[in-house]
């Protein structure tokens, strides 16, 4: 197993780290267009591998033919969120990056599946998917990982209870639109809804939508790196091991829920295959029309974007 991380700032940085650590992959390469800093960065990182007992190996370089023949590329390039930044915001600079980048590495690796992790992140895995042109279970964003593991973190601080016993769901678009499910939010089996009152539990839910901005306000010059990292790392665990777990993830809509050509959060089985179905829930009208409004707006950032690459 190659991978390639494309992005050697702190989410790609990490990621590669992370990836490494668990031994997911024989080589790692970690990709960005700063004369020499990756390469730094990826001997800086190969060098603490003896430390965790991992015999991965981590390239860092300028150049895209390095990336080549590999197995799953996960791009995190991008400049970061500023404090009173959208993610929507990013979309001009992002968009130009993304491309670059995807048709770069495709070229490179046309048998590669891709993880897109910037932001605006739906959007732009639904370019990656325009741009390479594969079919969609080849082609996902990393989003609902990370915006269940917030809501899960903040049921388990309002409760005192172990983040292991929180299970919860966080579907729709990367944003302000995103729709956490209460009614599939259980503590050890308990409903969440038994446990914390509803105005609390919509605090919560406010907190989760807003979580991202949160940490830019409090960084000032960056964005969420570490969590961000664990997430795409969870996604490539669960494909490198075949191991048929269910994740959030962002995902190309061809009829599912009566969505169609739009891309958000649903939950997905990951395996070898790499995005190997949509698995279905029974939602209810309230939670339809949440996804409903989730879709209409990234549908709207979609068709900017298309026009801003002519695609």
């Amino acid at each position: 197993m190659k991978i390639t991380v494309i992005g050697g700032g702190n989410v790609g940085a990490t990621t590669a780290l992370f990836i490494a650590m668990k031994e997911l992959a024989n080589e790692v390469v970690l990709l960005d267009i700063t004369p020499d800093v990756p390469i730094g960065k990826g001997l800086d990182l190969y060098e603490s591998m003896p430390v965790f007992g991992s015999d991965s190996k981590i390239i860092g370089t300028n150049s895209y033919d390095d990336t080549a023949n590999s197995d799953l590329v996960i791009i995190t390039a991008g400049i970061p969120r500023k404090p009173g930044m959208s993610r929507e915001d990013l979309l001009t600079t992002n968009a130009d990056i993304l491309k670059i980048c995807v048709t770069s590495s495709f070229e490179k690796s046309p048998n590669a599946n891709f993880i897109i992790v910037a932001n605006p992140l739906d959007v732009l895995t639904y370019l990656a998917l325009k741009l390479t042109g594969l079919p969609r279970n080849r082609v996902i964003g990393m989003a609902g990982v990370l915006d269940s593991s917030r809501y899960k973190t903040f049921i388990a601080m309002e409760l005192g209870v172990s983040v292991k016993n929180v299970d919860a769901l966080v579907l729709g678009g990367h944003g302000d639109t995103m729709v956490p499910l209460p009614r599939f939010t259980t503590v050890s089996g308990i409903p969440v809804t038994d446990l914390i009152p509803k105005d609390k539990l919509d605090a919560i839910i406010t907190r989760t939508a807003n979580g991202g901005g949160e940490i830019v306000k409090y960084l000032k010059a960056g964005s969420a790196y570490y969590a961000p990292a664990a997430s795409v790392t969870e996604m490539v665990e669960a494909i490198v091991k075949d191991k048929k777990t269910v994740l959030p993830c962002s995902v190309l809509l061809e009829g599912e829920y009566g969505f169609n050509d739009v891309v958000m959060g649903m939950p997905v089985k990951l395996g070898k295959d790499f995005m190997e179905a949509i698995m279905p829930l029974n939602l209810n009208a309230e939670e339809l029309a949440s996804l409903n409004k989730s879709a209409t707006a990234v549908a709207v950032t979609i068709k900017e974007a298309r026009e801003l690459l002519k695609i």
